[in-house]
Parts: structure tokens; sequence; C-alpha cells
């Protein structure tokens, strides 16, 4: 059974910097990680995927430049830095995996992924 699990979100000031896991458990075969987040609201979006495979990252347009996914293939961790956060950036974050191709779908942002965290909550105070 695959799990993701994800951590890190918390109350941080604008222009502060966090660092979102997401622990997956369960995964046989090469796999895709994607970030989202959901804003009251709003509808959720796409922020970052990666494949863990190769390491291949792709981003929203918007989140090119303050924030960065990485892995670390032996915790089966991926991770999402957020630097210089602002007031938009409030959300609850999600990941999603997915191993029903190889590789990263070129409409990460809409595909429907199979397995998805419980979230983690990211505010940020002006």
């Amino acid at each position: 059974e695959v799990q993701l699990v994800e951590s890190g979100g918390g109350l941080v000031q604008a222009g502060g910097s966090l660092r979102l896991s997401c622990t997956a458990s369960g995964f046989t075969d090469d796999y895709f990680i994607g970030w989202f987040r959901q804003a009251p609201g709003k509808e959720r979006e796409g922020v970052s995927c990666i494949s863990i495979s190769d390491g291949r990252t792709y981003y929203m347009d918007s989140a090119k430049g303050r924030f960065t996914i990485s892995s670390d293939n032996a915790k089966n961790t991926v991770y999402l830095q957020i630097n210089n956060l602002k007031a938009e950036d409030t959300a609850v974050y999600y990941c999603a995996g997915d191993s029903s191709v190889p590789f990263v779908p070129l409409n990460w942002r809409t595909y429907e992924y199979d397995y998805w965290g419980q979230g983690t909550q990211v505010t940020v105070s002006s």
C-alpha cells in the first residue's frame, strides 16, 4: 500500500522560508511526486513535480525562483523549499504520487494522481 505523508508546514512571517517534506512508502516502480496547494476559496493548483528516477523537475510559472523541489531517494522523501514566503502562499500543501507511467507527464498539473497525502498547512503572516 502506497502512503504519502507531508510535514513541515507552519506559521511563518512574510519573507521567511519553509521546507516541506513528503515521505513516500510502498512504491515498487519508478514514480513521480507532485506538490499542490489549495488556498481558501480557490482551486487546487500544481506547484512543482519531480521524477524520482531521473530527477527532472517541473514548476508552475509563478513558482520559478522561489520554490525548489528536490528528492532524497535514500529517505524516500521529496522536499519543497519555499523562500521569500508571501501572504498568497498561504494554503494547504499536498503531495501526490503516481507510478502508472515511468515519467512525469506533460499535464502533471492536471494529471489524476493515484495517491495523495493528507496535506500540511502553510500560513504566512504579513
